[in-house]
């Protein structure tokens, strides 16, 4: 019975590998047929051009905020230790696994025109609900924690003897973290990034519900989807696929940046 067994364990993990495969590429590939067969699908809808135009428009300005404003959190989670230490992790990387909702009324009850922070806001003349900075705003909120935990690892591998070296040969803090941190820990960086700037292009709930879906302000592509699944099936269509083929592009970068033999980014001199 045990020889018997033995000899089905590989077909029976091959034949659940399979499935799991097929459920996960056929939907794939079903996109890809439909947009290529059938005559294919037009990429010249204006509305789609004009949500392609503001996708990328708002997950660029993200990735910078991102990038900007999420070093110097990753670096100093890298390289201090204080209590609450792990709760404060925690909390940054809460939005990876929010559901989209919450995350959509958190930011409203927070900066909507009756949030914590609106008459705030409203005395200064901002009013963040349904413009396209609460749509970067969604973005940030949701693709944050993916650069930064990717860029505390990387600031984490760097070994704090070849810091201390720097600084002995009398290089200040900032040139150790720009010669030397940041490029050893670029890899990481850029992984880090371009998962965010993945996560960002394909931000749907929050953006819903803080953004509103106005063609032209706040439709990005995965909102334009929701839009013509209905009214343009075929434009829906060549959104997915322009989405899919991106977000491909992202994951294969992510994986070449975290390859163990891959080589930095950035070299100094």
């Amino acid at each position: 019975m045990r020889s018997l067994f033995n000899k089905l364990q590989p077909a029976v993990i091959a034949s659940l590998g399979l499935a799991l495969i097929l459920l996960m590429g056929v939907p794939l590939l079903a996109i890809v047929l439909r947009a290529l067969g059938f005559g294919g699908v037009s990429f010249s809808d204006q509305q789609l051009l004009s949500a392609v135009g503001l996708s990328f428009l708002t997950t660029g300005l993200a990735i910078l905020l991102i990038f900007l404003l999420g070093t110097p959190v990753a670096y100093f989670l890298a390289r201090r230790q204080f209590r609450f230490k792990r709760v404060l992790t925690v909390l940054i990387e809460l939005p990876i696994i929010l559901p989209p909702t919450v995350a959509g009324l958190a930011l409203l009850l927070a900066l909507g025109r009756r949030g914590l922070l609106g008459d705030a806001l409203g005395s200064l003349g901002i009013s963040l609900p349904f413009t396209t900075a609460a749509v970067v705003i969604a973005q940030v909120f949701v693709a944050a924690p993916f650069y930064i935990r990717a860029a505390q690892a990387g600031f984490q591998a760097v070994p704090d003897s070849v810091e201390e070296a720097a600084r002995i040969d009398g290089a200040t803090n900032q040139q150790v973290f720009t010669r030397v941190t940041f490029p050893l820990a670029a890899n990481s960086v850029l992984t880090g990034l371009s998962l965010s700037w993945a996560r960002a292009l394909g931000e749907f709930g929050a953006s819903l519900m803080f953004a509103g879906n106005i063609s032209g302000r706040t439709q990005t592509m995965t909102l334009f989807i929701y839009n013509a699944f209905e009214s343009n099936l075929d434009a829906a269509i060549a959104a997915s696929l322009i989405l899919m083929g991106l977000g491909y592009f992202t994951l294969y970068l992510s994986h070449r940046l975290a390859a163990p033999h891959s080589e930095p980014w950035f070299q100094d001199g």
